[in-house]
């Protein structure tokens, strides 16, 4: 028996040695600062606080390392989330959700940008999406979110696709230098590229002369319009990657950090366009500032926005089921981080 006792009693032991080293790890991997932080986002609203942050140490308690990288093209974003060498990426949400349902190991922190989608024309008369039909239209990214928008309110005012003649391009800026080039007429662009085209030809609203073109149909007013909604589109947030998403401490503080610095650019905008611009050589001071004053000032966790994503997810997946994935995304796609005390 006493062989026996001290047998157990080694076992209890070894196991409560296991226990402590289980528990050093965990709070090792929940400690702050971390090593080495790396995120990445495009040139765009979405990357706004990110930038802010990093021009003022903004995630020192964070981490000791920074590093941020830009993405310009869909594949680019699909290597990052996949790399398992970042670990946040600015995104739009139903790439965000395709990306996870592909198997991606991520999830949604926040919707941090509602509202960035306008028709761009030369002619100041076109006020509704009617007003463009037989017209020639600049669209980027086909068969993809902002056309996919644009399609959907068109059809809800009795209009198809073929009432139009769309010209996609690559990208947004493709787009817009079309516009600037003089080449068409009409564009669907997203800020920051219409305050890019409107500064470069002088149409920015305080231009004293005849602006070259005009800020015509604004979007979310016509989602809200035609959906009976808000006038705002959830359309851009931040996502956690690979192991980063079990890190409660990490996630907390950088929720609160981002959440804040949207909101001083929100409120700072000519000091947010000169630090952005900075970092982001294709973008203009002025054009970020104009950007960040014409789009929607909102700001949702992942989990207070779920409704409203699920509603915008289910019109992508009815219209274009590979921009969200071929699914809505379940419930473990949606974060819901708790905000730290500042």
């Amino acid at each position: 028996m006493k062989h026996i006792t001290q047998y157990k009693t080694s076992i209890c032991v070894a196991l409560l040695a296991v226990l402590s080293l289980f528990s050093a790890a965990s709070s090792a991997v929940e400690s702050l600062p971390i090593k080495k932080l790396v995120i990445a986002g495009p040139p765009a609203g979405v990357s706004n606080g990110l930038i802010h942050l990093m021009a003022n140490d903004g995630f020192a308690d964070i981490a000791e390392e920074i590093e941020f990288l830009v993405w310009t093209n869909p594949d680019q974003l699909r290597a990052l989330a996949l790399n398992d060498k970042v670990d946040f990426i600015a995104m739009p949400t139903n790439v965000a959700a395709n990306l996870y349902n592909r198997g991606a190991p991520l999830a949604l922190l926040n919707v941090s940008q509602w509202g960035a989608l306008w028709m761009v024309s030369r002619d100041p008369n076109m006020k509704t999406l009617a007003d463009f039909k037989g017209q020639e239209i600049a669209v980027p990214f086909r068969a993809d979110m902002p056309d996919i928008v644009f399609t959907h309110l068109a059809e809800r005012q009795g209009l198809t696709p073929k009432d139009f003649k769309i010209n996609y391009t690559a990208t947004p800026m493709d787009a817009m230098q079309l516009l600037i080039m003089r080449r068409i007429d009409h564009a669907l662009l997203a800020e920051p590229a219409i305050s890019m085209a409107l500064r470069k030809t002088k149409s920015f609203p305080i231009s004293l002369i005849a602006p070259e073109l005009h800020r015509s149909v604004d979007l979310q007013q016509e989602w809200a319009r035609v959906m009976g909604t808000e006038a705002r589109i959830p359309q851009a947030g931040i996502t956690v990657v690979g192991d980063k998403r079990n890190h409660t401490a990490l996630i907390e503080r950088f929720e609160t950090a981002y959440a804040t610095a949207m909101q001083w650019c929100a409120e700072h905008q000519q000091e947010c366009g000169v630090e952005v611009a900075a970092k982001i050589s294709m973008l203009s001071a002025d054009a970020v500032s104009d950007s960040v004053a014409a789009q929607v000032n909102y700001y949702a966790t992942a989990s207070e926005a779920k409704a409203e994503l699920e509603d915008f997810f289910q019109i992508l997946l009815d219209k274009q089921p590979a921009s969200v994935g071929g699914k809505l995304p379940d419930a473990h796609f949606y974060a819901n981080p708790t905000r730290a005390e500042q």
